[in-house]
């Protein structure tokens, strides 16, 4: 099984300051050795009848899902999630397996 994948795509309420909620991400994840690479980004491109509403996207990898579980369950990141959760208005979460397909260069 490959490295696991958790991808968090979000439209956040109304009047939230997304940078702050970034900022709580980025610092949650480097306490973490087992987060191997952290990435986000808002969308600038895509059409509103495909992103239904959806801004940010989150991405986080980890070796194993044993790794995944851990951060999930971890007090720091419980905390962060109710910061988080209370600034969403819509949510999708994908976690899984990822296959490589064509290596970073």
């Amino acid at each position: 099984m490959g490295e696991i994948k958790h991808l968090v795509i979000v439209k956040f309420k109304e009047g939230v300051v997304v940078e702050d909620i970034v900022k709580g991400m980025e610092k949650l994840v480097s306490e973490f050795d087992l987060v191997k690479s952290f990435e986000w980004g808002q969308d600038s491109e895509g059409p509103e009848m495909l992103t239904q509403g959806f801004t940010h996207s989150f991405s986080m990898t980890f070796d194993k899902k044993e790794d995944y579980a851990e951060f999930q369950s971890h007090p720091n990141h419980v905390e962060y999630s109710a910061t988080f959760s209370a600034a969403i208005e819509k949510i999708v979460v994908l976690c899984f397996p990822s296959v490589r397909v064509k290596p970073s260069a």
